[in-house]
């Protein structure tokens, strides 16, 4: 399939970073740099590595009346493959997994950690990162009413809707995918984090795997909590779970009461991994960081 490389797509502009940065109360940032009319910041340069592509048309998302842009991770040895199939890993906020020129705050620097696993024979993976909806971001990747009026109505199931329904039936159909739910993972930081935990325990014929970094389970009140206590994921699925120590607030508390909720339903300790980084805070840096070592546990061999 030919697919423009990010490079030379290059769309990314102050607007758009301006407007990710508003979405983002709460939720992923690590603060915003005040603008000033007389002092413009040179753009940043292209970090997407050469096998990460943009998908060529945007998608519509059914019941939400928008479209998305995908972009796509393909392993280093896959072009030369021709019957190789692979785990595919699903991640919310595309615009800042693989590139700084389009990141909120930095990148996950999800391709070079990749390329460099794959180097070593120890991980091969497909990523499918889903842009976020900017203004959106935050009633999409939530899935319950939250008191305050300024995060407006969740939106959450429609956007799982759209990634079981509309995105995984394309990726599996146009790429060398392992489509069983074993080898099928929802990954994402914040309120990405969020509707990944929910993801895995509403759809556990879809995703098997599910990275929950630092989760804000803060949107769903104690009904959020409720529900994981009460509709536990599949008790063969893996859940690694991270927040970082100084991420404020109520949310090391909250992870910890997510994953004791976990372990009071019977999910077995081997297929849950709950990590709290002494020092970090709730920005890319951190969860770059723990990416690679979060995959790795997450797509084990044999599971």
């Amino acid at each position: 399939m030919n697919i423009p490389l990010l490079n030379a797509t290059r769309l990314a502009t102050g607007l758009a970073s301006l407007a990710l940065a508003l979405s983002c109360i709460g939720c992923g940032g690590s603060g915003m740099l005040a603008a000033t009319p007389d002092k413009v910041a040179a753009p940043i340069a292209s970090t997407a590595q050469p096998n990460v592509a943009l998908l060529p048309q945007l998608l519509d998302m059914p019941g939400l009346n928008r479209q998305r842009q995908l972009r796509i991770y393909l392993p280093p040895g896959y072009a030369a493959s021709s019957d190789k199939r692979y785990p595919v890993l699903y991640m919310h906020d595309g615009q800042n997994l693989f590139d700084a020129a389009t990141g909120y705050a930095g990148e996950w620097r999800v391709d070079e950690s990749l390329n460099a696993l794959a180097g070593t024979n120890k991980l091969e993976l497909i990523v499918v990162g889903i842009d976020n909806g900017q203004d959106k971001r935050m009633t999409e990747l939530n899935p319950w009413i939250n008191p305050d009026p300024k995060f407006g109505a969740p939106e959450g199931d429609a956007y799982l809707d759209f990634i079981v329904k509309v995105v995984k039936p394309l990726i599996d159909q146009q790429y060398r995918t392992q489509p069983d739910r074993a080898h099928t993972g929802i990954m994402g930081s914040s309120m990405g984090g969020l509707i990944s935990h929910y993801a895995i325990s509403q759809y556990p014929a879809v995703f098997g795997v599910a990275g929950v970094f630092s989760p804000s389970y803060w949107a769903g009140g104690a009904a959020g909590l409720e529900h994981f206590a009460s509709k536990p994921a599949a008790t063969d699925a893996r859940l690694y779970l991270l927040m970082g120590e100084q991420e404020g607030g109520d949310m090391v508390s909250n992870v910890e009461k997510a994953n004791a909720a976990l372990l009071r339903g019977g999910h077995p300790p081997a297929n849950l991994s709950l990590k709290i980084t002494p020092g970090a805070g709730h920005n890319e840096a951190f969860w770059a960081s723990e990416f690679e070592r979060a995959v790795l546990w997450m797509f084990a061999p044999g599971t």
